[in-house]
């Protein structure tokens, strides 16, 4: 698969790349996107509806379903937890 090539510093940029267009991140570039900063709460503060269209926008453009409860919730705590959920389970 692509993602198996891609370094991870590249799936980090094509994250924070989908985050921003498909959460319309109004006055946010990819690059001001932390790696390790959390999506929800104190860091992009997204919420709950956010969460699904981001597991939508993980489902079509990198291929991994995003599960619900504990192991959802640990795959959004960061762009880099996210990055290593879609590579473990591409």
């Amino acid at each position: 698969m692509v993602l198996e090539r891609m370094e991870l510093a590249e799936l980090k940029q094509k994250i924070k790349e989908a985050l921003v267009e498909e959460l319309d991140l109004e006055g946010m570039s990819p690059a001001q996107i932390e790696d390790d900063a959390p999506l929800f709460g104190e860091g992009l503060g997204l919420d709950s509806l956010d969460a699904l269209q981001l597991a939508m926008a993980v489902e079509e453009r990198f291929g991994v379903q995003v599960p619900d409860g504990d192991q959802g919730r640990t795959a959004f705590a960061s762009v880099t937890a996210l990055a290593e959920y879609i590579r473990t389970n591409e």
